[in-house]
């Protein structure tokens, strides 16, 4: 029984580990959405944060950006971008930064409430459909850190659960082996929520479908035409999904309230 119970634990392990692991690479897969910005080579994080200090907010964010296309994308130069907009009261710009943020970093509390406090200086209010208890419970304990956090997390647990399980295996007294076998059980428990939330989280960064009107007003139609029927009244800085990008040069999109209609591309950048 002892073998079996080990090679479970072994075998439960690895994969687990393993599909971690693949939830946890390419992270930087998520794009710049830079598009009309004069790129400064050479740019530096000190130059940016020093022309943020002297509240020259468009070189700040001329800066960040130019960080973001030369060296790559982080949630921190995605939340000082944001900051950079918000400043410049550009309200489309902070929400989509902000986002960008929340995205890669859902645990940090300073993107937030920064990204709510964007959001309530949007002209549209969305009001979100009401949802189990559960599903919310879920979604925050795994927006709780990052994809990386929840790597580092999940390895460690990965290590401790291996040690009950030679604790358990090697040790001759029956409150050793109990120790070991319960906290193999408690680790693996971790092991299981880290690689689900990890897993959820990449999956939501690679196939991400949420946009942001940058427009600063759009009117949602009832086909991609603009001689079809209006529907709906969308403002900048409102967040949409995106459900259709077949059409060329439209997107059908969905408000969290549930309404659907058409919007042209140019009017909406995807987070």
């Amino acid at each position: 029984m002892k073998r079996y119970l080990i090679m479970l634990f072994a075998c439960l392990a690895v994969l687990f580990a393993d599909a971690k692991s693949d939830a946890s690479q390419n992270l930087g897969s998520v794009g710049t959405g830079i598009s009309n910005v004069s790129i400064i080579k050479g740019a530096t994080k000190k130059q940016a944060d020093e022309a943020y200090e002297k509240e020259d907010y468009q070189k700040a964010a001329q800066l960040y950006e130019s960080l973001m296309a030369e060296k790559g994308v982080s949630s921190e130069l995605y939340y000082n971008l944001g900051n950079c907009y918000y400043k410049l009261d550009n309200i489309a710009g902070a929400v989509l930064n902000y986002e960008r943020a929340y995205m890669l970093d859902p645990g940090d509390a300073d993107i937030r409430a920064n990204l709510a406090l964007a959001r309530g200086k949007t002209v549209d209010k969305v009001t979100p459909p009401s949802e189990l208890f559960f599903v919310t419970w879920a979604r925050n304990v795994m927006n709780m850190t990052s994809v990386d956090s929840w790597a580092v997390i999940g390895i460690c647990a990965f290590a401790l659960m291996i040690c009950g399980i030679l604790v358990y295996a090697f040790m001759s007294r029956i409150l050793w082996r109990k120790v070991g076998f319960y906290s193999s059980l408690a680790m693996l428990f971790v092991v299981v929520v880290a690689n689900v939330s990890a897993y959820n989280q990449q999956k939501s960064i690679d196939e991400c479908s949420s946009a942001v009107v940058i427009a600063q007003s759009v009117t949602a139609k009832s086909s991609p035409s603009d001689s079809s029927t209006d529907l709906f009244l969308m403002h900048e800085g409102t967040k949409v999904e995106i459900s259709d990008k077949t059409m060329r040069g439209w997107y059908e999109v969905v408000l969290e309230e549930g309404k659907v209609g058409w919007v042209p591309a140019e009017s909406v950048e995807i987070i």
